[in-house]
Order: structure tokens, then sequence, then C-alpha cells
């Protein structure tokens, strides 16, 4: 049923817009009505039917997700020092700083970070800013913390990345489904309704996960392997597909390169020596090998369980070279795919916030890459900077010599979410300059010299790239408040006041419009030939189309919703193989931090929790951090429900409340990060290929408090 906020009020035309949070990007309808004297404008959310990633469903959250539209919470005037400035105050001083840094310290003294629920325009304008108006190389953001380990997995075996190379309705027709590292009936709960609908028609469900998650309890096979052991898990499951028969031999002969090495290194893991190091038992792996081989159509899907990892690009290149050996990619109703988990994480690394990357996924060192960007930019490609340094890199070199003094950044809230976040917090700290854009006075806004209030995603147009290589289109329900502006016109100021890289150069105002459709159109011309190419994507398709699948290169292209049904992205069009080996995390349990600590989402909040955080609905599901432990953990602790415990981890201590779950492993206990308390405990070692740190498992003790 529908939700109102506030005061009733006349409510105009609903607009068909789409989710602020996850990846999903469920379709809704927003209509707002005019504010009252002494109320607020009432809002009301319903689902929309014609989106088939939601088709009529929303979680909790999309449901309450207007009420930030409405009350006191938000930012509408900008802070200097955290006392209320006129914009001209606020965008001058940040300019003059700008300018005094970048003298002192050259373009790279200041740096970048955007945010993976920033839309496709913003994302684009963002990483156009910095390389063309700031020329520096220090720009990234936080979609580093979520699907790079994917990203790079996918783009080593199949020339290309999107998080799932299919729509996301084809799962209803799979056979089977192995979902490794994913909990989205907590997560994305609207995306559990395909998963139930492949069960209701006969298929499957394997969940890998060291917790017996919502998902993993509607599954008809959990496995539950140690912390930071999905690799090994992986490995033991290829070895046993390949030694049963049910590998493909004639689809890895006509589609796929380098098989033989991939074989003979997982000669050496015998599900023996994996049950030794993983904790599942063999029986247990013999079986989901096959109800997988048995199966007509299969996909095996990976999430953050298994990618934030130091190993994380490893681990899913093994869940990918198991996919391969099956023969599933390529094929209708069946494949790899990752669960992209932010809003825009797809779009947002698509078209320049990534240290390596330009618009169209293209390559930052890539000399034709250079000339076509700069091209559309109307610079000399020599003005280009290359590649900076990784998001946590980034932000651990804020402050130091050789590093940025200065930061601007836009939709991100590292003190939350960043691996050893007093660490990142220190080096924030640090710094000579912040500018934080956002709608409320987050963690790390708090924190800035210069707070920009900015527009969010009812009160502005944009498009948003879902988890299926979908482009959607969110549109305006409702202006912002007074006194707020959108980011563009925030980049579009600063970009006028410090001006181009060339006197006489391209006009500021003209090359940063605040308009999202034409700065959509330029992304269009800027991505066309790349990668990810939207040339042929428009509003107005859109709209028509209910989402436009990328690679899409001109406008009489219908899109690609399975891009590798004849051929895969490399340049022999057949998908390569990796051989890849098992090794413990960063850092492992011993003595001194006996426990394993894992991470994750709840039902009631996103991400940080900035937003959520601040809605009384979801604060009444629960509305402080926790630690879940097991029975037998809890009784030698003399720990019962809702006394508190002290966690300790080489990075820092926090507190929390006492959840005791059957559901978790002995030798496991589980945070969320929603709150400020988790990641101080997280262990920053960094993917050698993503960058990706090492959310998911870290060495812990317990002590009780008091």
């Amino acid at each position: 049923m529908p939700i109102s906020l506030s005061a009733p009020a006349p409510v105009k035309a609903p607009a068909a817009t789409h989710c602020p949070y996850c990846a999903l990007q469920c379709g809704m309808n927003v209509a707002a009505g005019a504010p009252e004297e002494g109320a607020d404008r009432t809002v009301t959310i319903t689902p929309r039917e014609d989106v088939p990633a939601n088709a009529g469903g929303l979680c909790q959250k999309g449901w309450t997700a207007g009420e930030l539209l409405t009350g006191g919470r938000r930012l509408t005037t900008p802070l200097l020092h955290g006392e209320p400035a006129s914009w001209d105050e606020a965008l001058d001083f940040v300019a003059a700083r700008i300018r005094a840094l970048q003298a002192e310290h050259g373009p790279d003294g200041v740096a970048v970070f955007g945010g993976g629920g920033l839309t496709n325009e913003k994302a684009y304008l963002l990483g156009k800013f910095a390389r063309m108006v700031l020329r520096t190389s220090q720009i990234d953001y936080n979609g580093r913390f979520c699907m790079s380990s994917a990203a790079a997995a996918s783009n080593r075996a199949f020339g290309m990345d999107r998080g799932l190379p299919f729509p996301i309705t084809d799962l209803a027709a799979a056979d089977a489904v192995l979902l490794a590292g994913g909990n989205m009936a907590e997560t994305m709960p609207p995306f559990v309704r395909h998963l139930a609908a492949m069960r209701q028609n006969g298929g499957s469900l394997i969940v890998t996960d060291p917790r017996l998650t919502a998902t993993a309890r509607q599954a008809d096979l959990h496995l539950q392997p140690t912390p930071g052991t999905d690799l090994a898990l992986a490995l033991g499951l290829l070895h046993l597909a390949i030694a049963e028969g049910h590998a493909d031999e004639a689809y890895v002969a006509e589609r796929t390169n380098g098989f033989d090495a991939v074989r003979t290194s997982v000669a050496a893991w015998w599900p023996e020596r994996v049950e030794r190091i993983t904790g599942v038992p063999v029986s247990q792996m013999r079986r989901a090998v096959a109800i997988l081989g048995n199966a007509r159509r299969a996909v095996i899907l990976t999430g953050r369980g298994v990618e934030q990892h130091a190993k994380g690009t490893d681990t899913v290149t093994a869940f990918i070279n198991l996919a391969l050996a099956l023969g599933l990619p390529g094929r209708p109703g069946s494949g790899y795919g990752c669960v992209t988990g932010q809003g825009n994480g797809q779009g947002g690394r698509e078209h320049g916030q990534k240290a390596d990357q330009l618009p169209g996924y293209r390559k930052i060192d890539d000399p034709a890459a250079r000339e076509h960007v700069a091209r559309v930019w109307g610079i000399d490609p020599d003005d280009l900077p290359g590649p900076g340094r990784s998001a946590y890199e980034l932000l651990d070199a804020l402050g130091t010599a050789g590093g940025p003094r200065g930061l601007l950044l836009f939709g991100s809230n590292p003190v939350i979410s960043a691996p050893r976040a007093g660490h990142v917090a220190e080096r924030l700290r640090s710094l000579d300059l912040l500018v934080v854009s956002d709608l409320v006075l987050s963690e790390t806004a708090a924190l800035a010299d210069v707070v920009l209030p900015s527009a969010q995603w009812a009160e502005e147009e944009g498009t948003m790239t879902n988890l299926e290589g979908r482009v959607l289109l969110r549109r305006r329900a409702l202006p912002p408040p007074a006194g707020v502006r959108t980011d563009l016109e925030i980049l579009q100021a600063l970009a006028v006041r410090l001006g181009g890289p060339v006197p006489g150069g391209p006009d500021m105002a003209r090359a940063f419009s605040t308009e999202p459709r034409e700065v959509f159109d330029e992304l269009r011309r800027a991505s066309a030939g790349g990668v990810a190419d939207y040339a042929g994507i428009t509003y107005e398709r859109i709209a028509a189309e209910t989402g436009v699948f990328w690679p899409c290169p001109d406008t009489g292209h219908p899109g690609t919703p399975r891009p590798f049904l004849d051929r895969f992205a490399t340049p022999d069009g057949r998908a390569r193989f990796v051989p890849v080996d098992h090794r413990p995390p960063g850092e492992d349990v011993d003595e001194e931090y006996p426990l394993y600590l894992t991470t994750g989402r709840v039902l009631a909040h996103y991400q940080s929790g900035a937003q959520t955080r601040r809605i009384d609905a979801l604060n009444a599901v629960v509305d402080e951090t926790f630690v879940e432990l097991h029975p037998d953990l809890a009784e030698r602790l003399e720990a019962a429900p809702g006394q508190t415990l002290r966690v300790i981890s080489r990075r820092g201590e926090t507190e929390g409340v006492v959840r005791v779950n059957p559901a978790i492993r002995a030798d496991t206990v589980f945070m969320p990060f929603h709150w400020a308390g988790a990641n101080l405990l997280t262990n920053p070692e960094l993917d050698p290929v993503s960058r990706m740190p090492e959310f998911k498992v870290c060495a812990v003790r317990l002590e009780r408090v008091g």
C-alpha cells in the first residue's frame, strides 16, 4: 500500500523514477504535494510494475525513502568552518584555497573522492572537473570498496565488466543458481523474488556464506566456509566438476582459452584438502557440483562476501573458471554475474571516477582513449593527467608529504565506510582543505572546512546504470529546498571560478552544464566507441523502453541485454581461464586475536547509514551496532543478549550489544558496518589487482564491558 509522509496536501502527478539506494534500482512513483503553511510537503511513494527488477515490489528502505525529502534533517545552507555562509562566500573560499594549495603543491595537491550513488551525469562531470579544471590525477571513488574485484576478474576473463551480463529476469528460468557471498534477502529484498521464481519452477539455490543468513535459509544447500577460504572452496568445486565429468569440453574448446593450465592447477585441490581448509564437508561440495553440473541452465553469482578480500580478484576468477568449465557464460539462461551493491556502482566507474579510467570505460593511459576524450572536451590530450591512487591509497595519503593537501568529496562517508576508519578520520583532519557536498551532516561532513548542501535523488533528473547494465532515468518529482544546489551547479560554479587549463580555452560555464540532459549528451559522445558505449542511448529511449542496455553504439541499435551470446569482448572473442591459487587471509587468527570478524549489512539500513539512520521507521527496526555470536562462544564468554562487548583488532576497538545466533560459526563474529565501529577494526590490506581492501575478514578478540 502507498506510504505517505507528513501532512496531507494537494499531490501533483507522480514522477516515475527509481529508488535512491541499491543497484537493483527498483522502480517507484513519487508524488509530492505543495507544502502547507506550518507543515512539510507530502511525499507519497508507490512501486512501479513496469520495471523488471522489482515488478511492483519495494523493501522497507524504498518505502521510507521519501522521509528525507521532508522535515528538518537536511542541510539547507553552506557551512564555512561550521558556521552558516552564503554560497558565494563558501565557493569563493574553496576556489581560493584550491589555487593556493595547487600553487604550492602542484595539481595533485588537491584530490577528488566520489561516490557510487552519484548519477551518471554527476560521475561524468566530476571526473571531467578533476582532470580538466584541477588537472589532478588524484581521483577515485567509494565504488572501489564495492565491486572492483569482480570488475577486475570479469575484465581479464571476458574483456568486459558488466555486473549481470544478462537481464535479471533470466534467473527465473535457471535450473540452478550458486550465490557466493551474497545476502540479497537483506541487502536488496526484491531481488529474492527472482530466486524464488527459479525455485518455484523446480530449480535449486546454493548459497555459500559463513553465516546462515536470511538468504541462506531459503537455499536448498548452504555451504558455510571459514571466513577467508572462499577461494579454496571454489578451487575444490572446480576440481570435483572436472573429476566427475561435468566439464563441458566442447564449449571449452570452442569458446575459451587457457583451460589446460587451470585443469593442472586445480588438480592439487582435492576435496578432502579443501574440507580441512574451509570446514565445508566433502559431501556438501559433491552435492553442489552435482546440482550445477546436471542443470541444463545454471548461473553463478558472486557478492561482496567473496569479493571484499585481499585476494578478491582471484576468488572471483576461481568462480568464473568454474562457470566457464561448466559452459555457462554466454548461453541463454546461464552465466556468471556479480551482484553490484551501490545504486550506480556500475555507471559510476564507467564514466571517469576511477583513478585509471576515462568515460566509456576507457583506460586513462591509452593514447587513443586520451585523444578521443580530449577532443570531446576541447583540450589537448597532454593536458590530461595520468592514473592516480586507488581509493584507500588516496585516503591514506591525505595530508602526508607528497600526498594531497586538499580534498573535494561528493556522495561518500569514508569516516564510516573506509577500512581502518579511525586512521582515515585522522588523515581527513590533517588536510588543509576538506570540502564535502552532501544532503545531511554526515560523520565525514562534520570534519569539513566547507559543507555544500546538495539536492538528492527525487529533486533532480539524471540516469543510473543498474546491476544489469540497464541505463535508467530518474525523474524529478519536486524541487530541492530553498538554498540547496545540485552537484552539477556546484561543479559549474567552481569551474567558472577556477578557469581552465589554458588561457582562452573552453568556456567553463558551457563546458560544465547544469542541465542533466546536456551533460548526458556529452557523456554519450565521450563514451562512443568505448567498452561502455552509451552513444545510442537517449533520455527519450530510456523513458520509452524502461531502460536501455549498454553497449548501444547508435540510436538504431537495440541495446545489448546479453553481450556474450556470440563472442566475448576479448580480442579473439574467446573467454580466458586464469590459473589462481588459494592463500590465507591477510590477517589470520592467533592466540591474541582468536576470532574472525566479518561485516555486512542489515535489512533496515544502507551503506554508511548517512541516510537511513535519519529515518525513524528504520531506526525502530535496529538503531545501534551489535555483535553477533554463536551460543557456544557466548557461553564461553558468559555474554548474554543485550550486554555490551568490546571488540578489539590490531587497528582499533569498538563496542556492540550482544546478539546470540546459532546461524553463525562458533569461530566467527559479525558486525554491521552502518555505524561507527566495525570499520575501526577492519584490515586495509589491498588486493594487488583491484586494490580492494580486505573488509570481510580480520582477527579480533572480545572483552566483556563492566
